[in-house]
């Protein structure tokens, strides 16, 4: 990458109440981390300091984040990650949960609900993240889990200090946490909303990491396990305890993997919706990068391919089929090309709805590499948690799983709901490790993921520049919440006036998301080789910090 990484940042229209003062790539010739929370990003580049490498890193970013960032993570959500081994290897864990062994179409239809509900323990799938982790731990770490994960632990003993961002959250659904008894000891003193800096001590929680640390295997089996299980069961929940049992069992797996331009995106398989970045990418491949940055003709291809990819999993792909392996067959592409070169996407096809999760990114100095990704779906999952031991559960089956007879993601025992967690990695022709990143986001992931690799790829943005460049989302989402909502493509106004006319003028029902607003949290780092660096970039539109070591 002999580029000059100087005045890369994106050549959009901007007003002057639009700029924020320039950034510039973080830098280091050793090992970075990066997250959208500095206590998150300190956890891992102190591992990686004292020796760990990124796999070490990235289970502390994680355990940490749960303290740091309660509404989005948790011991209780899912949790995906794809690595890249110094030797050039690339595998990935997939962490994510069945819903209730009893909990087919015929039990909700009994209990009146004509949607899966999106909180309360019927919206609880298993847990995934800590068979994740334990797995990710397992294959790839060099360091005992009770010391990576003791930080987090005396975090949650002493308590972290609320930020903006977690009292918002909290505020958000104020009047569920409140309801349970729990949430509301640890995230509601004395019942009102924390005043950002308020200490946010969770004891119980702290025992549950320090129990996990020891054994991971002991969320899903044995006491623990069964105490989970029985709240579950008293609140209404259909759980057996055998479906529980069995989401323990996650093992390392091969990335998916397209080219692009060259390069090899490396990507987390169903039920993740990687193949979905893939799709997108390959749709795009060889045109994107001749046509103006940013431009009205760069979006709207982007626009389309993504209501395409969104359109073939809502109608035809279910996290248990290889369905979605057809459409990235070189004549499935070549079609759907042939298909768009004639303005033929679908209309109203899907997109994203917003979704609360967080995402980290480590590399080391011998060149391992990771990104994480973890969520609760909604902001404080379910608003259910166990108790006694300060996990809140997800709300993934809410989220992801239909009522809907017959069609290939309704909900049915033993099914994975449809996921919106992703994360990618790009190697070279040779293998070599040239970007890590991913960003949360509910199913804006896929599309900010496939414009984040663009921006380093096509133009040979910085990572910095790459994650405050304007972004863009189709609406409305394959959340099941979502799904017949009226067409729109979100737009930053960054994008400037004449973009965004120009997109009205080829058919998009434009919406105006603010100079910012357009959502997601994206980290990034960059191997440059040839300089024998690293350059990191985090997002500003949370709390991103990028720190090298």
């Amino acid at each position: 990458m002999a580029e000059s990484y100087e005045s890369q940042q994106p050549s959009v229209q901007q007003q002057p109440e639009q700029r924020r003062p320039p950034r510039t790539p973080v830098l280091s010739a050793g090992g970075m981390a990066a997250s959208a929370h500095p206590a998150v990003t300190f956890a891992g580049a102190a591992v990686l300091r004292d020796g760990g490498n990124a796999v070490d890193a990235a289970l502390a970013m994680a355990a940490m984040s749960w303290l740091a960032l309660p509404g989005q993570c948790g011991v209780g959500g899912d949790a995906f990650a794809v690595v890249r081994e110094p030797d050039g290897r690339v595998w990935t864990v997939c962490g994510s949960g069945y819903g209730p062994d009893g909990g087919d179409l015929d039990f909700y239809a009994a209990q009146g609900h004509d949607a899966v509900p999106l909180a309360g323990p019927l919206s609880v799938a298993v847990p995934g993240a800590p068979a994740a982790l334990a797995a990710l731990h397992a294959t790839g770490a060099t360091r005992e889990l009770a010391e990576l994960w003791d930080p987090a632990a005396r975090a949650a003993e002493g308590g972290l200090p609320c930020t903006a961002k977690t009292r918002g959250d909290i505020a958000e659904v104020r009047q569920f946490l409140a309801a349970d008894p729990d949430a509301l000891r640890n995230l509601l003193p004395a019942g009102r909303l924390p005043a950002v800096g308020h200490r946010l001590a969770q004891p119980d929680l702290a025992a549950t990491i320090r129990t996990l640390a020891a054994d991971p295997a002991a969320f899903y089996t044995g006491a623990f396990a069964e105490r989970a299980v029985a709240a579950l069961r008293a609140a209404g929940a259909p759980f057996s305890g055998e479906e529980w049992a069995l989401c323990g069992d996650v093992a390392p797996q091969p990335a998916i993997s397209t080219a692009y331009r060259g390069r090899t995106v490396h990507q987390t398989p169903p039920p993740s919706p990687g193949w979905m970045a893939l799709q997108q990418l390959a749709l795009c491949d060889g045109t994107l990068g001749a046509l103006a940055p940013l431009g009205a003709d760069a979006v709207h291809l982007l626009a389309s391919a993504a209501r395409l990819s969104f359109a073939d999993r809502v109608e035809r792909c279910a996290s248990d089929t290889e369905v979605w392996r057809e459409t990235l067959t070189p004549a499935a592409v070549a079609a759907a090309r042939e298909r768009l070169a004639r303005g033929g996407a679908p209309p109203g096809a899907a997109g994203p709805a917003d979704g609360d999760t967080t995402s980290m990114a480590a590399v080391d100095a011998d060149g391992r590499a990771v990104s994480y990704i973890h969520s609760l779906a909604f902001t404080f999952g379910s608003k259910v948690t166990l108790p006694g031991t300060g996990v809140l559960l997800n709300n993934r089956l809410g989220r992801g799983a239909y009522l809907i007879p017959g069609h290939p993601n309704a909900v049915r025992p033993r099914r994975r709901p449809l996921h919106t967690l992703n994360a990618w990695i790009v190697t070279d022709a040779a293998g070599g490790l040239e970007h890590v990143g991913n960003t949360p986001g509910g199913d804006g992931q896929v599309q900010w993921n496939t414009q984040l690799i663009s921006h380093l790829v096509d133009h040979g943005r910085d990572p910095q520049a790459a994650v405050e460049a304007p972004r863009f989302f189709i609406h409305p989402g394959s959340d099941a919440d979502v799904l017949g909502q009226p067409e729109e493509l979100r737009c930053e106004s960054r994008l400037g006036a004449e973009v965004l006319a120009g997109l009205r003028e080829r058919g998009h029902a434009v919406t105006d998301a603010g100079p910012w607003g357009g959502g997601g949290s994206a980290m990034v780092i960059t191997a440059d080789r040839e300089r024998g660096c690293l350059l990191g970039g985090a997002d500003p539109r949370q709390d991103g910090v990028a720190l090298g070591v």
